[in-house]
């Protein structure tokens, strides 16, 4: 694919050339995402000694989603703010698999597959993205307080704020392989140990190695205001369809939603009214990687239930994607909603880029899901 410097500049590029960039990028792919999901491309570095420390991080801005339109701004029922592309030498830097934000949008902490946390605050120009600063990276850790040793333990998919902000609150944080959901606070320290685990939900069999919780989120309005929820990467039921969990009275209770066109869940975010955002991926050596973003109403989030929800966007190699595996929400200064996403780069950095990506998600939108 098109370097994210020539698909952000203001030059137009010349469509015969940015379509063999697009075939050698989908060639690439078979490599660069072969292990989506299973296995990193490059070996993971270990945190086993890491403590928390400074990590300097370079953002190049990407102006740009579309890399043949690149004055297009509307895709599905979303529009397109800004990106980031994010650099640094640091071996730590990389597999970014979940992100929370702040309310405003300012401060976020992410989750990374090799067992670390990044907190720091996006810098933005009228509105849209244009660095981070004060980024530090800090180890993941095990009850008793120390750094998590075995690898099947640091496999961190997804993290959620329940209260307060990525400065001083509380955090729910995903685990796949050793499957768990652990409850952690985040201060001036950084991310501390874990106070306790949600174990999974055994009823419907036990979950597959690398198939399990990749998306959680605390739903912030409805019905099951509060609540957790938690959907499985790979994990089906015998219809096919998606299993997800939803914790009401302290019990995880089952529900389905529909595999469309055989996507992976990567991660989910409740909106401010209480519908969930679904972000979803899906990789083929004939196309490439695909990104897609469903919405699902509270009302439809009923233990039992068999949901689809609505697609608001998806996305192919055309556009600046990579492995996009976290997603979170804020409201900006004039009380928009705005979607944030990033991906993991599977520490394949000759292959793979981190993104930062945001979207408005109109009003038009919301009126249209309301219930």
């Amino acid at each position: 694919m098109a370097d994210y410097a020539e698909c952000a500049g203001k030059k137009p590029v010349r469509p015969r050339l940015l379509l063999s960039a697009i075939i050698v990028g989908m060639l690439a792919a078979g490599v660069q995402f072969a292990g989506i999901g299973r296995v990193s491309a490059s070996p993971k570095p270990d945190t086993l000694k890491l403590s928390v420390r400074p990590m300097a991080v370079r953002a190049v801005p990407i102006s740009s989603f579309d890399a043949i339109d690149i004055g297009r701004r509307t895709f599905g029922k979303l529009e397109w703010i800004g990106g980031l592309r994010l650099i640094s030498e640091d071996k730590l830097f990389g597999g970014w698999s979940g992100i929370a934000l702040n309310a405003d949008g300012n401060g976020f902490v992410a989750v990374s597959d090799s067992g670390s946390w990044m907190t720091g605050r996006i810098g933005y120009r009228e509105g849209v993205p244009h660095g981070l600063e004060d980024v530090r990276v800090g180890p993941l850790k095990a009850l008793d307080g120390s750094n998590l040793r075995r690898n099947r333990d640091r496999d961190a998919e997804a993290v959620t704020l329940v209260s307060g902000t990525a400065k001083r609150g509380q955090l729910l944080i995903a685990f796949e392989q050793n499957h768990r959901i652990g409850r952690f606070q985040i201060g001036p320290n950084g991310v501390s140990a874990p106070t306790s685990y949600i174990r999974p939900d055994t009823s419907r069999g036990r979950m597959p190695s690398l198939k399990g919780f990749e998306a959680i989120a605390v739903l912030r309005a409805g019905k099951f205001k509060g609540a957790l929820v938690a959907i499985g990467e790979r994990m089906h039921d015998e219809k096919g369809r998606h299993t997800g969990w939803l914790w009401t009275g302290g019990k995880a209770r089952a529900f389905a939603l529909t595999d469309i066109g055989g996507f992976d869940i990567t991660d989910a975010v409740s909106l401010p009214d209480g519908d969930l955002l679904v972000l979803e991926r899906r990789f083929r050596w004939t196309e490439g990687v695909k990104m897609r973003i469903r919405r699902i109403a509270s009302g439809e989030l009923t233990p039992g239930a068999a949901i689809e929800g609505e697609v608001l966007l998806e996305a192919t190699m055309a556009q600046v994607i990579d492995n996009m595996e976290g997603i979170g929400v804020h409201r900006d200064a004039r009380g928009d909603t705005i979607i944030t996403v990033i991906s993991d780069d599977n520490f394949n950095r000759g292959l793979q880029k981190t993104v930062l990506i945001q979207f408005r998600l109109p009003d038009t939108a919301v009126k249209s899901t309301a219930r």
